[in-house]
């Protein structure tokens, strides 16, 4: 009776050490809120919407330890709408849902850092996305204009593999490959990007590149490398550069800086974002101007916050953005410029609750991608049918 005392109580501390050294944690975010926007398609608009401030999702983490500084790792993140209950991760042109749209990856994490695998973000995404003020308190609608350079991330990468370092003195810097997965063409809808970030006291700097080849299709498209592109196949929604989805090739360039000074924050960033390559109609997407060579974005924007509590931050910012002049069957497109202002305020119920306000502003002028004059057209929101836009939202998040 001893010995089988003595085995029992051996097997249950066995049984406690595995459990000590791995974990699964449950986690996940619902926001939800109402909306007035002015001239959406012509019209006002009030309506409800989920995921404003941050989308609405649910997840898996998990870790177990495997000795020696090395654990195996692994993400499954859902996203969500609250309103009806419907996936918010769609193939773009498809009714079929994502499960697990936002993130899926497993992989091993050492004291040099991390290599995953699956769905995860790009470079500019980790990097520099951090500094714009839409991932911050201004949401998707503060983003840039259609989101055309990634950084609140409207947009993933399939079949990634990713590294990430540990932080070094403030450094940390990491890359993504994404396999193209097209048979007899290495290059075709692949993907790739680098980063960097460092930190010293109040000082924070990011700098991040992409590059996506059929960026239609594997990019924007999110329907994965077998997917072909059509005549009739541009997966782009935004008039900012819908117009551009037979680019051979998507380029961002992108930086950001942040500064504290007491309970005050000021951040910048800047983007420049190519489609290059005008003109791919077999591997890429519809080309119905005639678009030739290649048509780029400048992108600025300057952004505030302050934090006037523990429970309350106000902020406030000003994005530019300015397309080039672009070679069309027709003449020159002599591209857009877009104007936005954003303000909001955020304040903390509790530690995982909190309710707020955003407003945003957006002129437009000059001629978009699709040829016509240039409209406002506020990301994620149906696009005005003038040269300016509002929009307001109140809205209320739980972390859990």
């Amino acid at each position: 009776m001893r010995l089988t005392l003595s085995a029992s109580l051996a097997l249950l501390a066995v049984a406690g050490t595995a459990q000590a050294q791995s974990a699964v944690t449950l986690y996940g975010i619902v926001d939800d809120g109402l909306n007035w926007t002015s001239n959406a398609g012509g019209h006002n608009l009030y309506n409800m919407s989920s995921g404003v401030l941050q989308a609405s999702r649910w997840g898996l983490r998990g870790k177990e330890d495997l000795g020696g500084g090395l654990a195996a790792v692994f993400v499954l993140e859902n996203g969500f709408d609250p309103n009806n209950g419907s996936l918010a991760q769609k193939n773009r042109g498809s009714t079929q849902g994502l499960m697990f749209g936002r993130q899926a990856y497993v992989g091993l994490s050492s004291g040099y850092g991390s290599v995953l695998l699956g769905r995860q973000y790009d470079s500019v995404v980790d990097y520099v996305g951090p500094f714009e003020s839409g991932t911050q308190w201004a949401g998707y609608i503060g983003a840039h204009p259609g989101d055309l350079d990634n950084l609140n991330n409207a947009y993933r990468v399939n079949n990634a593999i990713k590294y990430t370092s540990k932080p070094y003195n403030g450094l940390n810097f990491g890359g993504v490959y994404s396999l193209g997965g097209v048979a007899g063409d290495v290059s075709r809808n692949q993907l790739w990007s680098l980063g960097a970030a460092y930190a010293n006291g109040p000082l924070t700097l990011g700098v991040g590149y992409l590059n996506a080849r059929n960026p239609n299709v594997g990019f924007f498209g999110d329907n994965g490398a077998s997917t072909a592109a059509t005549a009739s196949a541009n997966f782009i929604s935004s008039p900012v550069y819908s117009g551009f989805a037979s680019a051979h090739t998507y380029q961002v360039m992108a930086a950001g800086a942040a500064y504290v000074f007491g309970q005050a924050t000021i951040g910048a960033t800047y983007s420049n974002v190519q489609f290059k390559g005008l003109g791919d109609t077999v591997a890429s997407g519809p080309n119905p101007r005639g678009y030739r060579g290649n048509a780029n974005f400048n992108n600025a924007e300057i952004n505030f916050k302050y934090q006037f509590t523990p429970a309350l931050i106000l902020g406030a910012t000003f994005d530019y953005t300015k397309g080039s002049d672009v070679d069309s069957s027709t003449g020159v497109n002599p591209g857009a410029k877009y104007y936005q202002g954003a303000i909001g305020a955020d304040y903390y119920l509790s530690k995982r609750t909190d309710v707020y306000l955003i407003g945003v502003y957006q002129k437009a002028s000059g001629t978009d991608s699709t040829g016509a004059t240039a409209v406002a057209a506020i990301n994620n929101l149906t696009p005005s049918t003038s040269d300016r836009q509002s929009t307001v939202r109140v809205g209320i998040r739980h972390k859990f």
